[in-house]
Order: C-alpha cells, then sequence, then structure tokens
C-alpha cells in the first residue's frame, strides 16, 4: 500500500513539474500563475502545495532540469573536447524538443539577469562541465597549453547561452544547430593545435548525432585560419 502511495505521489510530483514547465515557458516566471500550473498539470492546488510550498520551489526544481543533459558525463571514460562539443548539440536538441529544458534555461535567465542574479547555473556548467572535460582535453594535447581553460569554459558557456536566445528570437530555435556549428567553426581553429583539427567534429559525433536524429553538416569540419 505505501508503494503504490508513493508511486501515485511521484505520477502527480512529475504532472506538476510538466505543468509548471509548460506555463513557465509560456509565460515566464513573473507572469505564469499557479493557476496556470494546476491547470496544465490536471491538479489540485492541494496537491501542488504538498509536493512544493510556492512558485518559487517549483522553479528551483525545474532550474535543474537543464543538468540532465550532463548526467552522464562522469561515466565517460576519457571526456574531451567532443563531448563538450556534443553537449552543446544535446542541449540545443533539448530545448527544441524538451519543455522542462525550455522552461529551466529560461528560468535560468529570468533569475540569472538584472534583479537578485543568480549565477549558480552557469557557475556549474563552467567548472562541473565545460572545465571537468576540457583540462583532461588539454593534457592530452587536443587543447592549446597556453589557454587558461577556466576563461575558456566561461566563454563556451556564454557564448552557447547567446546563441540561443537569439536563434530562439529569430527562428524559435529552428537553426539552433546550425548555429551551434557556426561556434565551433569559428572557435576551434583558435583553441586546437592545428594538426588534431581533423579528430572534432563542429556538427557533433556520429554517435550523438545519431541519437539526436541529425545529419552531419557537410563542410562541418572546422580549418585553420590564414
Amino acid at each position: 500500500m505505501a508503494r503504490a502511495r508513493q508511486e501515485r505521489a511521484e505520477i502527480t510530483r512529475q504532472a506538476i513539474l510538466d505543468g509548471a514547465a509548460i506555463a513557465f515557458d509560456h509565460f515566464g516566471f513573473g507572469a505564469a500563475s499557479l493557476s496556470d500550473v494546476v491547470k496544465h498539470a490536471g491538479v489540485t492546488k492541494g496537491a501542488l502545495y504538498f509536493h512544493f510550498q510556492s512558485k518559487e520551489a517549483l522553479a528551483r526544481t525545474l532550474m535543474d532540469e537543464q543538468f540532465q543533459v550532463s548526467e552522464g558525463v562522469p561515466a565517460i571514460e576519457e571526456p574531451g573536447l567532443q563531448t563538450v562539443i556534443d553537449l552543446t548539440h544535446q542541449m540545443a536538441h533539448g530545448l527544441r524538443s524538451n519543455v522542462r529544458i525550455r522552461a529551466s534555461i529560461r528560468l535560468v535567465i529570468e533569475f540569472g539577469s538584472f534583479t537578485n542574479p543568480d549565477p549558480t547555473p552557469y557557475n556549474t556548467w563552467i567548472d562541473n562541465t565545460a572545465f571537468s572535460c576540457l583540462k583532461p582535453a588539454q593534457q592530452r594535447g587536443d587543447v592549446l597549453p597556453s589557454l587558461d581553460l577556466y576563461d575558456l569554459s566561461t566563454l563556451l558557456v556564454g557564448s552557447f547561452t547567446g546563441i540561443q536566445v537569439t536563434s530562439h528570437v529569430r527562428t524559435g530555435r529552428g537553426d539552433l544547430h546550425a548555429r551551434v556549428i557556426d561556434l565551433w567553426n569559428f572557435l576551434l581553429p583558435g583553441i586546437v593545435p592545428a594538426d588534431r583539427l581533423p579528430r572534432f567534429d563542429p556538427a557533433g559525433s556520429p554517435e550523438c548525432r545519431a541519437g539526436l536524429g541529425l545529419a552531419a553538416a557537410p563542410d562541418s569540419v572546422a580549418v585553420p585560419v590564414g
């Protein structure tokens, strides 16, 4: 009996998160109401308050949804630069196909801007994901030894954030994968030794593209400038 109740409670909790994601993705944190959440979730306000004490508690929980994209990184035997490239495409795919990830990123941008900004999600991507993949890449000689990896990680996270926002405004993120390929085509020649550039695909590894249902870009291999 107890197990059945726990399972029902978890189903309800997930429904609430789905409803909140739809509301926050559509309206943003400020304009979305708890009435919008329960409407999309198909639950009562009593059920909502049983699981979440406030709208901010809901938002904070959803903001962690973005990190599901990187949850498999610790299990990768040799993470590196291609891992980071693939993660940007996986995040791009999530933004186009997963309302929880879209809501999570919208909330991160809203919570990270102007009034009482919260840098925690950005710092998590910089410190725990990008830097942790780029460090072994540099040790293997795939990233120029002169580069500060923390600065590079900060640049990558900031660049992707700006690219996805611009893509959202201009095309509803319809061109996001193409813009991510552009990012890497311009960036890789400046951070990778020239003789190692052919090792990396700005369009994502074959495994990544297959998993996301993406076709390889015909001109996706970065080349040295000059």
